[in-house]
């Protein structure tokens, strides 16, 4: 392998790492949620499970960005996947006992969502450090492709081990943990990137996104466009209401966005390290993101909803390679932490109200018309981050 070559052995490494940490988290959220109901009983655990795991992250989210920019960037993913095989460890141990408590089991999910909440900006923020600049765009696609496999898999297999194994499932992600924690140990030792006191600039990260209007442009459409325009939870109404495909139609709407994800991060990671007209190709991306919205809406057949749905996937990961290039390459090293902390702040809120924004659409004036509705406030979206953000909208190349 050459030395321009993006696959340098730490980045290897690093990707080995974070996909079997991601494919952790997607198995682990199944199968915690499956044995808490199968304990109890209650569906209300379930909204339990999701609260316990976030709000640590919007509670510590001051700490996680200034420590992840003070602090060794490897020694927090040691630490980040250290706990994670402590968590888990008491997940098998827990399984054990026939008539386990429930707040035994949601304790754990918060101490997990506490390592979560270092995790997510310390892997974004790392990635900067393991690659040439010119190499962004292709590592950025690469782990993006990664991360939607192991979300689209995930699931599937979590359902093929919990019949197989049941609870002992989690002494088999016990020893996954253990090949990620393996993995991070191979990274070689970073400095921290922020060496001075800076003790009170805890919200220096938000500080810097307000006043870099490339950075808050790119991170403001992040979080708009998929609070507008996010149809994910309105599939099961798609396919039992208006398309009439059951179960098995919604298993296949639900992979396409993700196989449109993937499909095109193996297309950027091979052919496409990097674009001539970087803002004009990302509100592009944003447009048709917008009109797959407005095309899924309006489908009647399954084969036209499947494709809108891959484009909307697809648009989508090329808006998400723009944008997460951009972020890194113009925040300096020693503030990525704070950014790549107010970032998981955004997606975070993003997913979850987009999904709440649906549903509270839907029941007011129907599935097609929420649906037509966030794809109308996506175009428009589009075109105020275009008009807004005009340094954004103009940039030519990605430059460090």
């Amino acid at each position: 392998m050459t030395q321009s070559s993006v696959f340098t052995s730490r980045f290897v490494w690093f990707l080995f790492g974070r996909g079997i940490f991601s494919a952790i988290e997607s198995i682990m959220a199944v199968a915690f949620a499956w044995h808490l109901y199968e304990r109890t009983g209650d569906p209300f655990d379930l909204a339990l499970v999701g609260l316990f795991q976030i709000v640590p992250v919007y509670l510590l989210f001051p700490i996680t960005g200034w420590a992840v920019d003070h602090i060794s960037r490897s020694k927090i993913l040691l630490a980040g996947a250290t706990m994670q095989l402590a968590v888990l460890s008491g997940f098998a141990l827990l399984m054990m006992t026939p008539d386990f408590n429930k707040w035994f089991l949601l304790a754990l999910i918060s101490l997990h969502g506490c390592g979560k909440a270092f995790m997510s900006p310390a892997l974004q923020a790392t990635l900067p450090n393991l690659v040439p600049p010119h190499h962004l765009n292709q590592a950025v696609a690469i782990t993006s492709t990664v991360w939607n496999i192991a979300l689209t898999v995930g699931p599937f297999v979590a359902g093929i081990l919990i019949a197989l194994l049941d609870r002992n499932i989690y002494w088999l992600l016990v020893a996954a943990a253990i090949a990620t924690l393996t993995c991070f140990y191979q990274i070689p030792t970073m400095g921290a990137a922020n060496t001075g006191k800076g003790k009170r600039d805890l919200l220096g990260g938000l500080r810097y996104v307000w006043q870099n209007q490339i950075v808050l442009g790119s991170l403001s459409l992040d979080l708009l466009i998929v609070l507008s325009g996010s149809v994910v939870a309105l599939l099961p109404v798609y396919a039992a209401d208006i398309l009439n495909v059951g179960p098995e139609g919604l298993g296949f709407l639900r992979a396409m966005p993700a196989a449109g994800a993937v499909l095109m991060g193996i297309y950027l990671s091979r052919f496409k390290t990097e674009f001539e007209n970087t803002g004009t190709t990302l509100f592009v991306s944003l447009s048709v993101f917008a009109l797959s919205i407005i095309t899924f809406a309006l489908s009647e057949t399954l084969w036209l909803a499947a494709c809108a749905l891959f484009i909307y996937g697809a648009s989508d990961m090329i808006s998400v390679v723009i944008r997460g290039a951009v972020v890194q390459l113009n925040t300096p090293d020693a503030f990525r932490g704070r950014v790549s902390a107010a970032n998981s702040i955004f997606i975070a809120s993003s997913n979850q109200l987009g999904d709440f924004r649906a549903g509270a659409v839907a029941a007011a004036m129907g599935p097609v018309g929420a649906t037509l509705l966030g794809g109308a406030c996506a175009m428009a979206v589009t075109a105020g981050g275009a008009y807004w953000f005009k340094d954004l909208r103009r940039l030519k190349k990605i430059e460090n």
